[in-house]
């Protein structure tokens, strides 16, 4: 399969997790595929993977508005084919140090990353983009974001992810018909934090998938691949679940 060959896309969060799938995904498609990511070793590592479809490398913190600004003019003069535009990046406040940040600072990470990030290079891109040639942007939502989970973390993300949800559809019709706009909401998907997760999540996590499993990051690639592919030619505007068909259980 090669159908997004002689395009070129831009990934942002490739250096890791369901980026790094998404980076992957779209070069086996044929696209050349820039990497982002805040850790120069990591994505050389992606870099190595991609071989001859690595489009290049960008080095951003996008919790800094000024650097996620300034990725965005870098992109436009470096990559000034770029027409599939992935916005993966997200902050961590589930692994690691972050874990143990109070609520208001994980939410004030979440809103700059995922959020404000988000907003601010897929209005950049966009723009451009539909100035051009036009091309197609994919942001990242999550699957409860609409129906609410309980405790802080379910709090956190409705807010952060549905903002994003939300504002994907208003892009898109601002964008249209130059530059199509989806956003993937993605379930139970085992990335860091799956895979060190409790057996009580671990259980949670299979019961309410209808498929009975979790997700993988290259399910979520996969949906992103077909997105940015002829084949959804005609989808914009859409919020489209990966969940394994997500149920209350």
């Amino acid at each position: 399969m090669s159908e997004l060959a002689g395009r070129t896309a831009l990934v942002t969060g490739s250096t890791s997790g369901i980026g790094r799938a998404v980076a992957l995904e779209l070069a086996a498609a044929g696209a050349r595929v820039a990497v982002h990511g805040r850790s120069a070793a990591h994505a050389v590592e992606v870099a190595a993977l991609l071989g001859d479809r690595h489009a290049g490398t960008f080095l951003a913190d996008l919790a800094d508005e000024a650097a996620a600004a300034g990725l965005a003019r870098d992109v436009e003069a470096r990559l000034p084919d770029v027409s599939i535009v992935a916005l993966v990046a997200g902050a961590d406040v589930l692994t690691g140090a972050a874990a143990k940040w109070p609520f208001e600072k994980k939410l004030e990470a979440l809103l700059a990353v995922d959020v404000a990030a988000t907003m601010q290079l897929a209005r950049s891109l966009g723009a451009w983009m539909a100035g051009r040639d036009g091309g197609t942007i994919v942001t990242i939502g999550w699957d409860q974001a609409d129906v609410g989970m309980e405790g802080d973390s379910g709090q956190l993300f409705a807010a952060s992810k549905g903002a994003v949800m939300a504002f994907s559809k208003s892009l898109a019709r601002s964008l249209a018909p130059q530059v199509r706009v989806n956003c993937v909401a993605p379930g139970w998907i085992k990335t860091a934090w799956g895979e060190h997760a409790s057996e009580a999540w671990q259980k949670r996590a299979v019961r309410e998938s209808m498929l009975g499993r979790w997700g993988t990051p290259e399910d979520v690639a996969a949906a992103i691949r077909w997105l940015a592919g002829p084949d959804a030619a005609f989808i914009t505007g859409q919020v489209v679940n990966v969940n394994g068909g997500f149920r209350r259980a």
